[in-house]
């Protein structure tokens, strides 16, 4: 057994446990007899085996722990397939069968829906895909350790202090997982390699494109840009820099900030949609497409039909669904995206969208005023960030659609939208369920459908 460890001034043991249950995080829940009543989160552990494991740190009557050792192992554990799980804080459930990752999640789904009294009808099938190679979107963290002399690229640790020294990455999509290595050679040989905080990585569906996003301090010299472009071209991958804010983003070598678009595809749309490198763009390609199908079976969208697309983005839910109905009009705060969603409509040959900015978390005012312009709908689409849409479904009755699919990055945020849609508004949870949009981490998304109740 591991020695007495010291964690910020208090000697740890390792101990024996064992758990029943997982908390939402997908730690191995240890209750303890030490008084008060307390209990241990344990990371790396699972539910229904015994272990060693290690306190860390003290928080309340919570302790947060890490598992040393499995002494008999649950039916569900696997081995990770990536050699940096347990150090990267990129993932956090590789140790579980990927079938009992996404029971998981449905299981929070549930619970976050009956802890405000809702119950769906029925239970959608999870909608899931291949749960390795699927981030065509990630934040790498970039350093350089001056005592080494050596520059560090990767995902945060699961100490968040420090990076992970990655050779690759097993959830990347494509061969993004590859570029690490030579990254990391290219940043320590760069005069601004004290002054590269982060990489954002973007990957569209097209051959070229591949984008890097240097967060950059200060702006790189001759030299650095030779070294820059050199490494675009042997790598076939686009790079930009970010000297400030999202507004200063250009493609290095290639114009003006502004410039620049990726693609991705919805192939059985036959659709294609550009985007900046720091938009926002659903993570998963695959799991996206078949989130846009079962959002439109839910829909039961017919061709006279007008939809409101909520929070709509660069038109990834109003495209698909324009193809089907008489009109659709999207709403979207940031205006960058609303110009993106008009032009991806015009490439596309749709002329049955419109695209109105409005600010969703603002006045309500203004979106009153939008119902009354736009309306009535026959359906409505929500997709809102992770803080929901309380702002707009206290006031639904202003748009009253017979039938609403609600798709959500926060199944705590849902529950409470969808409560007040039903406690409050008529409407029915005819059907929940979760979407594995990133496999191997304890994030849930779900998708709900309601129906207003018949007067």
């Amino acid at each position: 057994m591991a020695k007495t460890q010291r964690r910020r001034g208090r000697a740890w043991t390792p101990e024996p446990g064992f758990s029943e249950a997982l908390d939402r995080e997908g730690r191995a829940i240890v209750p303890s007899p030490e008084p008060p009543p307390r209990e241990a989160r344990v990371e790396g552990a699972l539910a229904g085996e015994r272990f060693v494991f290690l306190r860390i740190e003290r928080k309340g009557d919570v302790d947060r722990a890490r598992v040393v050792e499995v002494v008999e192992p649950a039916a569900d554990r696997v081995e990770p397939r990536c050699i940096h799980y347990g150090v990267c804080g990129g993932c956090s459930l590789m140790h579980m069968h990927p079938d009992a990752q996404v029971a998981h999640k449905q299981s929070v789904l549930l619970a976050d829906l009956a802890r405000v009294g809702l119950v769906p009808e029925r239970v959608l099938e999870p909608v899931r895909a291949d749960p390795y190679g699927y981030r065509r979107r990630a934040r790498l963290g970039a350093k350089w350790i001056a005592a080494k002399q050596e520059a560090v690229v990767g995902f945060r640790e699961k100490d968040h202090r420090f990076i992970a020294r990655l050779g690759g990455c097993e959830v990347l999509a494509g061969d993004a997982g590859a570029l690490i290595t030579p990254l990391t050679e290219l940043i320590a040989s760069l005069s601004l390699v004290a002054r590269i905080p982060q990489i954002d990585v973007s990957i569209g569906d097209g051959p070229d494109d591949r984008a890097l996003v240097f967060r950059v301090l200060d702006l790189p010299t001759d030299e650095d840009r030779r070294r820059l472009l050199e490494f675009a071209a042997r790598e076939r991958v686009r790079i930009f820099l970010q000297p400030g804010g999202l507004d200063t983003v250009f493609e290095l070598g290639a114009g003006e900030p502004g410039s620049g678009l990726l693609h991705y595809r919805l192939a059985a749309h036959q659709l294609e949609l550009g985007f900046r490198p720091t938009d926002f763009v659903q993570v998963n390609a695959a799991i996206n497409e078949l989130m846009i199908d079962r959002a439109i079976d839910l829909l039961q969208l017919e061709p006279g039909q007008r939809v409101l697309d909520l929070f709509c983005g660069l038109g990834n839910f109003s495209l698909p669904i324009a193809q089907r109905v008489a009109e659709v009009v999207g709403i979207e705060g940031d205006a960058g995206l609303v110009a993106r969603a008009r032009a991806n409509a015009e490439a596309n040959g749709l002329a049955n969208l419109r695209f109105i900015g409005c600010d969703l978390y603002g006045e309500f005012s203004e979106i009153e005023q939008l119902a009354e312009l736009h309306g009535p709908f026959d359906r409505v689409l929500i997709d809102p960030p992770r803080s929901g849409a309380q702002q707009l479904v206290e006031r639904f009755d202003r748009i009253a659609a017979p039938r609403v699919v609600y798709v959500a990055c926060s199944p705590e945020t849902l529950a409470r939208d969808l409560a007040i849609l039903v406690e409050r508004h008529g409407y029915r949870l005819r059907a929940a369920g979760v979407i594995d949009m990133f496999p191997h981490t304890a994030h849930v998304e779900s998708i709900a459908l309601l129906e207003h109740r018949p007067v």
